[in-house]
């Protein structure tokens, strides 16, 4: 597949009024290939506090224990990504809800044994989103993983991964032209908190080093820095701006670029 871009949605810029869907429609309709991938941390969350279970952090990561990763998959795979393929199919477009598991898309391993069911990307095989994207499709793709490498006898197959490697991931590995995060800031922000509109791979790793960049901004641009060393072009702009996503495909302005 050529000229083929990698929208990570942040579930932070969903809200009332939000154009991120009708865009996503808009540009399959113009002939763009896209394939999106989503999170929905705040939403696990939220059915894990209904469910009665604690939700533990380390540095910034779900801790995620088989009754954590029986609900995030319900919540990710399930009701997170049927709501998006949904939306954009009654936006317009046509789009098809998957999982990393679906067609071994994803193979991951267990990132730390004190994280549990938290998967790192090992393999990725694009046939399946190739097959959508051939076919006229947007995939949307949720991070629950396959457990493919180094699983113990009797652990689940499935894994939960953070979405922005992921999308960093699919991007690398479909040599896709850009990949684009939709946040819920400005962009890479300074020391002084103003948005950086350029930054080349070693300039953003250095900001990372100093602690510039730091929090969730941290895996976003580790991602981006992934996506580069496969020919990508990473953008970091504001998704809660209306129709951010149109105005980026037509040379819009704001937000970072990294680039090599």
């Amino acid at each position: 597949m050529k000229n083929v871009t990698v929208i990570k949605l942040g579930g932070a810029t969903f809200g009332k009024g939000d154009t991120t869907i009708a865009d996503i429609a808009a540009l399959q309709q113009r002939g763009e290939s896209l394939v999106v991938v989503h999170g929905g941390g705040s939403a696990v969350t939220a059915w894990l506090k209904k469910q009665g279970v604690e939700t533990r952090f380390v540095h910034g990561e779900r801790v995620t224990d088989l009754p954590a990763l029986e609900v995030a998959t319900a919540v990710l795979a399930g009701l997170a990504n049927k709501e998006i393929a949904a939306a954009i199919n009654v936006s317009g477009g046509r789009a098809v809800g998957i999982s990393g598991a679906d067609g071994a898309l994803i193979e991951a391993r267990q990132k730390a044994k004190d994280m549990g069911y938290v998967g790192e990307t090992v393999r990725l095989n694009t046939a399946l989103l190739t097959t959508l994207l051939g076919a006229g499709f947007v995939p949307v793709v949720a991070p629950i993983s396959l457990y493919a490498v180094g699983r113990p006898d009797k652990a689940p197959a499935l894994i939960n991964a953070n979405g922005d490697p992921v999308a960093g991931d699919i991007a690398a590995a479909m040599k896709a032209t850009r990949l684009i995060f939709l946040t819920d800031v400005a962009g890479i922000l300074d020391e002084s908190g103003k948005p950086i509109a350029e930054l080349s791979a070693g300039e953003a790793e250095k900001l990372i080093k100093s602690g510039v960049i730091k929090g969730g901004m941290i895996p976003k641009v580790n991602a981006a820095l992934r996506a580069l060393e496969a020919g990508a072009v990473a953008r970091i702009i504001d998704g809660r701006r209306r129709h951010a996503l149109l105005a980026e495909f037509d040379g819009g302005d704001g937000g970072t670029t990294i680039h090599k």
